[in-house]
């Protein structure tokens, strides 16, 4: 018991000792959140939902709203004393060569890889088995900061061409280029409005899904999403459905 109760006493010490070591965290006040009289019935309930104005994420109000949220985090996590230290421990177990899955398209094959550090995979590019990798696609040169990710991959079933999709700064909105496979060639394909997406390739072409594009771009589309098919550009018939 008394063991015990000295081992408490121990421990009780050294918690205060590290709060004593620790500068006082007063995290600022919350922004407070305007609440409306939004109410909607469904199935002859009535459902609030005071906080619908949120949900214009490019109204001038809100982006105010999350600034004022971004402020408290910021200067909480700002007094943490022991965060670079976090930081440098994460950079010693995260700094190693990794690897995707190979998979074969017509005499290729492709895979990703990251060096360590580097903020997106890079996917590479090879001729059989035993040829030397290249890099056939890098978004970490598609944006100064490294937040423009690769958020898909379709390569046609004769290895022409490659159909990727990006994403901005993790936004859920997608846009879809072509490369071509043999020479590595930016193509002219754009396509917008996309989101969770994936390509299927038939010939010349492929399906994909997409919402309808806005009548003003700052205002982005609400309605459900539908399933397109587009030729690529370079195609010998140059039509387009989308």
């Amino acid at each position: 018991m008394k063991n015990f109760k000295r081992l408490t006493t121990l421990v009780i010490f050294i918690a205060l000792l590290a709060c004593s070591r620790q500068k006082t965290i007063k995290p600022l006040p919350y922004p407070v959140a305007r609440s409306v009289d939004t109410v909607d019935t469904y199935f002859g309930e009535r459902v609030a939902d005071p906080y619908r104005w949120l949900e214009d994420d490019n109204s001038a109000e809100t982006a105010a709203w999350v600034q004022a949220e971004n402020t408290v985090t910021r200067d909480y996590l700002g007094r943490i004393l022991f965060r670079a230290k976090i930081r440098q421990r994460l950079k010693q177990l995260w700094n190693y060569p990794k690897f995707g899955v190979p998979f074969k398209r017509g005499p290729y094959y492709f895979f990703s890889k990251n060096d360590g550090m580097q903020n997106q995979n890079v996917t590479y590019i090879q001729d059989g088995l035993d040829g030397e990798p290249r890099v056939f696609l890098d978004p970490n040169k598609l944006s100064a900061d490294g937040t423009v990710a690769l958020s898909g991959l379709a390569i046609d079933k004769k290895a022409r061409y490659a159909a990727y999709s990006i994403a901005r700064s993790g936004s859920d909105w997608n846009e879809i280029f072509i490369k071509s496979v043999v020479d590595g060639k930016q193509l002219n394909d754009h396509l917008k409005w996309v989101k969770f997406s994936s390509m299927s390739w038939r010939g010349d072409g492929f399906y994909y899904s997409r919402y309808p594009e806005p009548v003003e771009e700052k205002h982005f589309p609400v309605k459900t999403s539908s399933i397109k098919f587009t030729f690529i550009k370079s195609a010998k018939n140059n039509r387009r459905i989308n």
